[in-house]
């Protein structure tokens, strides 16, 4: 049985176009710090999906994030930070919006209605048993995402929720539902809002630390990010003569872009000086 809306509550606030520019952001401030400490109460949830996870990418499994509106815009968002972030091909963690990528910019009417469609784009990606699809909606309640994870089930694919309402529909076609119970929005209904930061906090844990499972970061650094401008072949310079113990600039430099990595160049210091 689904739960009470509380994402479409009314808000606390109320004449919202009568409060001065600084009554606003120390409401919308003070909303904010609700956030976090409702993520805190489920941990133990994000922990047993993540969990599902690195055991489902170590035996070559993908990820995918699967959602409408900012749901969807936050799973993408967080996907595509994973190859620079990480070093980890293209295609192993996938954000899915309902409407397609004009959706990302654009809103795409009647889209997140469609229950059959989150299935049919999940299939156009080849998605299989190995592989985790974690549907992101806010209200819990998106027939797109729900229409998606029910058909994953009956193929026994491992399925994950982040939603914002308790006893969300989204969680019971959930292996491992998440439910962060944020409370009304400022503006009412505005999901994008708190709904939206707890979904962006909930992600950034479960990609930080499934990267770090699979041996992505080294003490607390990205040994595997991309070399995609100046500032980052700086950064891995720096690792790499930290690492290597070596004292020149230009031969890390070089040594990095060379081995295209900095775990990479490490590696190939390392063996040098074995022989």
């Amino acid at each position: 049985m689904a739960g009470e809306k509380i994402t479409e509550q009314s808000s606390r606030y109320d004449h919202l176009e009568k409060m001065s520019v600084l009554e606003l952001l120390s409401s919308m401030n003070k909303e904010d710090q609700a956030v976090p400490l409702a993520v805190q109460e489920v941990i133990p949830n994000i922990e047993k999906l993540i969990e599902a996870i690195v055991e489902n990418m170590i035996g070559g499994g993908r990820l995918f994030y699967i959602g409408a509106g900012t749901s969807g815009r936050l799973g993408i968002l967080d996907a595509s930070e994973i190859p620079p972030t990480y070093g980890l091909p293209t295609g192993v963690v996938i954000g899915i919006i309902a409407g397609g990528w004009k959706a990302i910019t654009t809103p795409v009417e009647n889209a997140e209605d469609d229950e059959a469609q989150g299935w049919k784009d999940l299939e156009a990606h080849g998605v299989n048993e190995k592989d985790v699809v974690v549907g992101v909606a806010a209200s819990g309640s998106t027939p797109y995402v729900i229409g998606a994870l029910r058909e994953c089930q009956k193929r026994g694919i491992v399925t994950g929720s982040i939603s914002s309402n308790p006893n969300a529909l989204v969680s019971a076609v959930a292996d491992y539902p998440v439910e962060v119970i944020v409370g009304p929005e400022f503006v009412t209904g505005s999901t994008r809002m708190k709904s939206g930061t707890a979904q962006k906090l909930v992600l950034n844990m479960i990609s930080t630390t499934v990267m770090i499972q699979l041996g992505r970061v080294e003490g607390n650094r990205m040994v595997n990010m991309q070399l995609t401008n100046e500032k980052l072949v700086d950064r891995g310079t720096k690792m790499v003569m930290e690492k290597t113990g070596l004292q020149d600039y230009e031969q890390a430099k070089q040594l990095l872009l060379e081995n295209k990595s900095v775990k990479n160049a490490v590696i190939a210091y390392n063996q040098a000086q074995i022989h």
